[in-house]
């Protein structure tokens, strides 16, 4: 078993890594903080177990995106705003549409979570294209660490569970009479995603607050601060994005966590990339980062074997980045 981090040192190595400002807002460089060190790992094992996702084929085309909100409250004391982007009828293109029509089908889930002081709109021009591409993206807003929030860094440790609510409310409109995206959602078909300490969430979906219902995960910028390392469950495979100039989680602390991922896997290393600025704004890195990401989505979720061919193509281009590929 790995050994478990303490709230206390989960606050005081977040703190001094600088995690409240992983979300930059205002477009300008955070300030140069102390690196999150983390000891290296030991091999992961020789054959990776299967994905439980069968073969099938991702749609083809892009999509208009719908984009609606969806006021949830856990347990009556935890305030969770959602917002969701969704593959739209009509011209694909252009901003997203305030409750647009579905576009036909049924589209699988990928949740969301922000980085401490941030919020899902920061992230949306990357979560659109992964709407456009084919999948419902449902982001909530944390009570404690978005922007606006009071700063609790220690509410990271309840976010794993705030996502699982969320994602629980989320496949039941599939069912619900009257919801716009009735008979919309492949409720079989489920990732989690997030940002730095939305990464931290990440990986605890997987680790000490593993949800079942999770085929995959994207961990942009993370660390295991928390959560810990123990994988468990099904095979669910995983795409580790990191920059290797990370200011505020060092690019080591990724790797190692991603060293421990006993399921098929990627790191998607970005040898100029800092703690995520790419995230927030269009950009060479955020198209390589966003096809990237969307192939992996499209085979982990759909089981295109296709888009899994692609990953390293579109993790080549313009030469920013390297992969470490597993899958």
């Amino acid at each position: 078993m790995p050994r478990r981090v303490t709230p206390a040192l989960l606050a005081s190595a977040l703190l001094t890594a600088g995690l409240v400002g992983c979300s930059d807002d205002t477009g300008s460089a955070p300030q140069a903080a102390p690196q999150v060190t983390a000891a290296p790992a030991p091999p992961t094992q020789a054959v990776a177990p299967t994905p439980r996702v069968p073969a099938g084929t991702a749609p083809d085309k892009a999509f208009a995106v719908g984009v609606r909100q969806l006021k949830l409250n856990r347990d009556g004391k935890r305030s969770l705003p959602v917002t969701v982007w969704y593959p739209a009828a009509g011209k694909p293109g252009g901003q997203p549409e305030r409750s647009a029509d579905a576009a036909g089908g049924r589209f699988p889930v990928v949740m969301f979570s922000h980085g401490l002081n941030g919020r899902p709109t920061d992230y949306a021009t990357l979560l659109t294209r992964w709407a456009a591409a084919g999948f419902v993206v449902a982001a909530p807003t944390f009570p404690h660490t978005a922007r606006g929030g009071d700063g609790n860094v220690l509410d990271v440790l309840n976010q794993p569970a705030d996502v699982s609510y969320v994602l629980t409310q989320v496949l039941a409109l599939e069912a619900r009479a009257g919801d716009p995206l009735r008979g919309r959602l492949a409720t079989d078909r489920v990732a989690a995603a997030g940002h730095s300490g939305g990464g931290v969430t990440t990986i605890g979906l997987f680790t000490a607050g593993r949800d079942e219902r999770l085929d995959a995960g994207v961990v942009f910028a993370g660390t295991a601060l928390g959560v810990g390392t123990a994988f468990a469950g099904a095979a669910a495979p995983q795409l580790f994005v990191h920059g290797e100039a990370d200011e505020v989680v060092e690019y080591a602390a990724g790797k190692a966590v991603y060293d421990r991922v006993p399921w098929p896997k990627a790191m998607l290393s970005l040898p100029k990339g800092d703690h995520g600025r790419a995230l927030l704004s269009d950009g060479a890195a955020l198209r390589v980062v966003a096809d990237t990401t969307v192939e992996f989505l499209r085979w982990s979720l759909y089981g295109d074997q296709a888009a899994k061919g692609r990953i390293p193509t579109d993790a080549a281009r313009d030469d920013l980045a390297t992969l470490d590929n597993r899958l």
